[in-house]
């Protein structure tokens, strides 16, 4: 019985995706199995590789965006998985928008985002 859940995201850019979890800290492998209970792996296009046994990973969809499939309760014994998914979130968000002004031609405009 497999103990990984998949979640529907809005990310669609795997390489804003890739920086993001950089920016945080975390390795990233790409076409890499995901860690999960006693051993159990899945295959997915990115692996965040954290600290302790269990990983999160995401899988391209046909429509272009990614799921995000990990062992949850596993995830949860070493980290605060809300935190740890919601900062990923975050920080995804903030690399797309600035990624977007810079594609407008923006980047000398003075951009400041604020994240609260």
């Amino acid at each position: 019985m497999s103990h990984f859940s998949t979640l529907r995201t809005k990310i669609t850019n795997a390489e804003i995706l890739k920086t993001s979890l950089s920016d945080l800290g975390i390795t990233v492998k790409t076409e890499a199995d995901v860690r999960g209970y006693h051993g159990q792996n899945v295959r997915a296009d990115i692996v965040a590789v954290l600290e302790g046994e269990y990983d999160l990973g995401w899988t391209a969809n046909t429509d272009g965006t990614y799921d995000l499939i990990a062992d949850l309760w596993g995830v949860a014994k070493k980290h605060n998985q809300t935190e740890l998914i919601n900062s990923i979130s975050q920080k995804y968000a903030v690399n797309s928008t600035l990624t977007q002004v810079k594609e407008r031609g923006l980047q000398n405009a003075n951009v400041k985002l604020v994240v609260k």
